[in-house]
């Protein structure tokens, strides 16, 4: 059984605090990271939470201070806290950018198909950081990765040969991919930049370390291929709408979390436009009728 609120030792100069969040999107919550000594980054603070607030504060030891605060994306379970976190420390909040930074101008105009969910409006870093730029304190240093996707400020932070990927990359489950914020297309090119670096373990946003990167890449990379495939084979027996679509395909899925799927057969359906393969019959909505070019 995970436990909430106690600093956990996951290697040397590396501890993590799970936030008192779990739900069927979190898991059993959100992982908060401490690295380093003395000086310490927090990789994404949480929700927020006042007794998770209460927990990042108990796991400084003596002589140990926050000096940087750093956010993988603004979705409401990551970023929240980093607000409180930096008035209490003094420590800057870094990131790629607020919530719109890296997305698609022609995403943001798709308001007809909803989306939005669980996005941190409010979230503003007091610095942006740009992709390959590194952060440093005495004993630690990481750098940057802009990991579209998942959200267009996504970033992953390279720690030797670690990487905190967020929720780009998760041992449990896949990413849902959610237009205007989430970009499949984007996405995909992610997960082939992050497959050639060849990196030993994932410390994701949610769940347990990815102990064979490579293997799960893999994987999520053929996943996606396959919902791909199983939309265009559902399209070969006539027009369809994105829920009619998700109902056919995501039979192995438990129906709770269905709408959730909508969402990223959406995103298929997004990329699918993009690459001319499929067309939406009228304006593209959440109601529209999909059909093959």
């Amino acid at each position: 059984m995970e436990q909430t609120g106690r600093a956990e030792q996951l290697a040397p100069g590396l501890r993590r605090i799970l936030a008192p969040n779990p739900s069927a999107m979190t898991l059993h919550g959100t992982n908060t990271y401490l690295l380093g000594h003395g000086a310490l980054a927090v990789i994404d603070p949480g929700p927020d939470d006042k007794n998770h607030l209460a927990a990042i504060r108990r796991a400084l030891a003596p002589g140990e201070w926050i000096s940087h605060i750093l956010v993988t994306h603004s979705h409401l379970d990551h970023a929240p806290l980093a607000r409180a976190l930096s008035r209490e420390t003094g420590a800057p909040v870094l990131a790629f950018g607020d919530s719109s930074a890296g997305r698609r101008a022609d995403l943001a105009r798709l308001s007809g198909l909803g989306g939005g969910e669980g996005v941190d409006r409010a979230f503003r870093p007091d610095r942006t950081l740009a992709d390959g730029e590194t952060v440093q304190a005495a004993d630690w240093s990481v750098t940057a990765l802009h990991m579209p996707g998942h959200m267009g400020n996504h970033l992953c932070f390279v720690w030797g040969d670690a990487v905190f990927t967020g929720d780009h990359v998760m041992a449990w489950a896949s990413s849902m991919i959610s237009p205007p914020d989430g970009d499949l297309g984007a996405y995909m090119k992610s997960l082939d930049a992050l497959a050639r670096r060849r990196d030993r373990v994932f410390y994701p946003g949610h769940g347990a370390p990815v102990t064979d990167p490579s293997a799960r890449l893999a994987e999520l990379i053929a996943h996606r291929r396959s919902r791909e495939a199983q939309i265009l084979a559902a399209l070969r027996a006539g027009p369809a709408d994105a829920a009619t679509l998700t109902r056919a395909i995501y039979t192995d899925v438990d129906p709770a979390l269905h709408p959730a799927a909508l969402r990223t057969v959406i995103a298929h359906l997004v990329d699918l436009i993009n690459r001319k393969i499929v067309t939406a019959i009228g304006p593209l909505a959440l109601d529209a009728r999909f059909d093959l070019r």
